[in-house]
Formats: C-alpha cells, sequence, structure tokens
C-alpha cells in the first residue's frame, strides 16, 4: 500500500468515525453533517506556530515567540488568541554563552521545557544542567538564572499560569528529566502512551496535566470533543502530524500548537500516518477541580 493510498483510506476512516460514540458521555457522537463556514469553528484561528510570531525579550535575555495566548476562546480576536486558564505557550531561545538576568515571577509560574542545546539552571544554592528533556516548574517569588553553556541556542518551551495570591505555592523549583521518567499507557483515546512531567500535586494552579505524548506508527487518536472550562492544549515537538480538527484536516509541522474549542461540537485527534513515532507537548486544563489551599 502507497503513501497515498494510506492517507486516503485514514481520511475515509476519519469519516466513518462520525457514527462513533466516545468511552464516556464527554465524548459525544460526531456530528455527520459537512463543514459549514460560520456554523463550525474557524479551527486556523485556533492554531499558530512561533515562526509566525514577533520576538520580544523576556527574563532579560530570552528570545520569546508567543504560540497560544489569552484571548476568547470561542471568538477569538486573532489566531492564537484562545487562552482563559493560562497566560501563554511560547517559544524561547537563549544565544550562545548568554545568561538571563535573575528574575524572580510575580503572580505567575512557568513551566520549562527544554528541547535543543545545553546549559544550566540556577537558584539559590541549586543548580541543574539543562539539555533536552529536561523540564522545570518555577513558581513565583523565587530568583532564577537560566545560563547557555554552549555556542549553540537554547531552545525551550514556555508554558505561563497565573496564580492567586491565596495559593500555596511552591518553596522550590521541581526539576523533572523526561529520559528517565516511565512510560504510561491511557485506557481512553486509542493509541497515546505519555510521560508525566507534571501535574497538580506538583503544584499547579489552573493547569492539571504537562505531559509528552507519544503516537507509533499508523495510530492515530480517539476524535472527540470538549466542553466549557476546558482548555486542552497540544504542540508538536517530533514527527510529520495530521491533525482532524473539527469537520477538516490539518498538518500540523513541529512548533505549531492548538487548543481545541471548548463548544463540545468540534472534535480533535492526531493521525500519525508516517513510519516513525510523532511526539506531542500537551498542557491542559480539563474542568474545576481542587487546589492546593
Amino acid at each position: 500500500m502507497n503513501c497515498n493510498t494510506t492517507r486516503f483510506c485514514l481520511i475515509v476512516l476519519v469519516m466513518l468515525l462520525a457514527g462513533v460514540t466516545g468511552v464516556s458521555a464527554q465524548y459525544n457522537q460526531l456530528d455527520p453533517k459537512p463543514y459549514t463556514p460560520g456554523v463550525d469553528a474557524d479551527i486556523d484561528m485556533y492554531m499558530n506556530n512561533w515562526i509566525d510570531s514577533t520576538p520580544k525579550h523576556t527574563h532579560g535575555s530570552l528570545i520569546e515567540r508567543e504560540i497560544l495566548t489569552r484571548g476568547e476562546p470561542l471568538a477569538p480576536p486573532r489566531k492564537g488568541a484562545v487562552l482563559t486558564y493560562m497566560n501563554r505557550i511560547s517559544h524561547a531561545t537563549l544565544d550562545g554563552r548568554y545568561s538571563t538576568a535573575p528574575t524572580k515571577l510575580k503572580d505567575e509560574q512557568e513551566v520549562f521545557y527544554i528541547c535543543s542545546g545545553t546549559g544550566v539552571l540556577r537558584w539559590g544554592k541549586e543548580s541543574a544542567g539543562l539539555f533536552e528533556g529536561i523540564a522545570f516548574l518555577v513558581p513565583p517569588n523565587l530568583e532564577f538564572v537560566i545560563t547557555n553553556t554552549g555556542d549553540e541556542p537554547l531552545e525551550m518551551y514556555l508554558v505561563s499560569e497565573p496564580v492567586p495570591a491565596d495559593f500555596r505555592v511552591n518553596t522550590d523549583i521541581i526539576v523533572r528529566d523526561e529520559n528517565t521518567l516511565p512510560y504510561e499507557t491511557s485506557n481512553v483515546h486509542w493509541s497515546m502512551i505519555f510521560k508525566r512531567l507534571f501535574s497538580t500535586n506538583d503544584g499547579l494552579y489552573h493547569i492539571e496535566s504537562v505531559l509528552t505524548v507519544s503516537f507509533a506508527p499508523m495510530t492515530m487518536g480517539q476524535p472527540h470533543s470538549h466542553g466549557e472550562g476546558c482548555e486542552e492544549t497540544w504542540m508538536t515537538l517530533e514527527g510529520d502530524v495530521n491533525l482532524l480538527l473539527g469537520k477538516q484536516l490539518r498538518k500540523q509541522p513541529p512548533g505549531t500548537a492548538y487548543m481545541i474549542p471548548p463548544d463540545e461540537k468540534t472534535p480533535h485527534a492526531q493521525i500519525n500516518t508516517s513510519d516513525r513515532p510523532i511526539k506531542m507537548f500537551h498542557a491542559a486544563r480539563y474542568q474545576d477541580h481542587q487546589v492546593r489551599k
């Protein structure tokens, strides 16, 4: 079976899934009506790639490009302006042999995920090496510095969430090495295997889960939709990703993130038609939940 035939078969499979009901009441039967502009969500407003964003300096010398930002989840005022519970999801680089300014976050905390380069993170009397697969959660009111110890840029993704004054924040930075974390499997969505970087128990506030998720060759996720209060985002880290969002298909190259419109009628699924695994970065707030006081 050649590549074109394989892709055609998968597209037909997605169309046939219009009659499939999900594993719980949340995963509603898919709408069999054709795509209707003005009725169905304009999915391109919910997607963005950092390459298309204007760079700005943050943390003194990080060059940050926003991918998804705060906006209106049911009527985005501009491309990627869809977040309510998170502040932003960005790509950031630190040039070779540079350091950030000593930084203390205020009224927010940040999750960093290193995707290339080498460096060191310092806070107080502590330090941690930075390389591909290292993730760290920085709470407010704790000074930290990131240093690029190599000649090539230190590249990372950054997720920021607001935290209120009465939230019991962490008093230390949590560092995780994805390379040493075990794989977990999900009992829903068909084909996901993932590594859990951070969860609510680690001191997240709005965000409930930060994961890296892989899909094996010739597999796809279960198409399903989300409703009000869910803010689920997916970003491509590696591989040739085909995306079903709503009633349309899109390519999702590395550095592209999307959020599912919380309208209970816009399904999503990653589709891997290649002969290599694809890898995604997932940050999400699923529903109202109890936070740490």
